[in-house]
């Protein structure tokens, strides 16, 4: 697994209904060792682990797992009989016909759909209710699941054609690249989908009723950081750059060590719609997210393992990615 962090914009999203059900956010907030405060930065951002505490902890609050985003509460357990009811299906093709057709049994609103043609196969949200218009976390909520959890059965991240999403972005596109592994996003298309090639459909489901045990200690948290073996060049790089950190590599080091010209790693780097800039700078944010939950490390200790020699230019950086200072931010936790 990974260090990743999440945008503060999607803990607004899971928190968005929890007055209405009489919670208090502080608390669940603090409960996951979150500071309320970097709610209010909008370029702030949170480890993984802590998301994925707070998301969970926010939906065992509410007994929910819709996290009341629809007409009805979806009780605790739903998700772990869908894992159950698919975990012994042979391909991805019978595991994801399964996978909707298990949440078409709950009358919520909305339902996944399972569509397959000649050249295209497709996971696509589909209104019940015509008059209903469900937020789009919960659309997001869905289709992350189907492709993480579709990325686990067969132990390989699966690429997209396109996620297409029926309303406008909310936070910086870039978010949403990531939410979805990096594959194109596009928005205010006639349907919010996951779009794949068919031929994906025949890949093996490789996990088991036993490694399933494992997996549902934490779904969440295995899904948000789980790492399979990618052939994209912005994995290859950024596995790089994490295992070098301490060195802070250049880009012409991490193209000696891919045996590639710089410059051909560069075009590589564009044409996935990244720069060697923006992925080293992402894994120094994410390596100190990871490390500021740790407990023991000075902030003197998690700059130098983010690849900072002096914490002055890492508290600088810190406050660029986070704005709020590492102090600020580990008092919060």
């Amino acid at each position: 697994m990974r260090d990743y962090s999440v945008s503060v914009h999607f803990a607004r999203a899971v928190l968005k209904n929890a007055v209405a059900q009489g919670l208090d956010p502080v608390d669940l907030l603090r409960r996951t060792r979150i500071s309320p405060r970097l709610l209010k930065e909008d370029n702030a951002r949170i480890s993984a682990e802590r998301f994925a505490d707070l998301q969970v902890g926010t939906m065992l609050a509410m007994q929910d797992e819709a996290l009341g985003f629809v007409s009805r509460r979806m009780p605790i357990g739903c998700w772990s009989m869908m894992c159950h009811a698919v975990i012994g299906s042979e391909t991805l093709g019978q595991a994801m016909a399964r996978y909707c057709r298990f949440y078409q049994l709950f009358e919520f609103g909305v339902h996944p759909h399972f569509i397959v043609d000649e050249e295209q196969a497709r996971i696509r949200v589909v209104r019940v209710d015509e008059a209903s218009d469900p937020d789009p976390y919960m659309i997001e909520l869905l289709l992350f699941n189907a492709h993480r959890f579709a990325s686990w059965l067969v132990q390989e991240h699966l690429p997209l054609q396109v996620a297409n999403l029926d309303y406008p972005p909310a936070t910086q596109v870039a978010e949403y690249r990531a939410l979805f592994l990096g594959n194109p996003v596009d928005f205010s298309q006639p349907h919010a989908e996951l779009v794949f090639s068919p031929a994906l459909l025949e890949r093996r489901v490789t996990q088991t009723e036993q490694t399933l045990r494992h997996f549902l200690r934490h779904p969440v948290l295995i899904m948000l950081t789980q790492s399979y073996d990618r052939s994209s060049w912005t994995a290859r790089v950024r596995e790089a750059v994490h295992q070098n950190l301490a060195h802070m590599p250049e880009l012409g080091d991490i193209a000696a060590l891919l045996d590639i010209h710089p410059q051909t790693l560069r075009r590589r780097l564009s044409a996935e719609g990244t720069t060697f800039k923006e992925l080293k700078s992402q894994v120094r944010r994410d390596t100190a997210l990871h490390f500021l939950g740790k407990q023991g490390l000075s902030i003197e200790e998690i700059a130098h393992r983010a690849g900072f020699s002096e914490s002055s230019a890492f508290i600088r950086a810190f406050k660029g990615w986070t704005g709020v200072t590492p102090y600020t931010y580990r008092k919060g936790l």
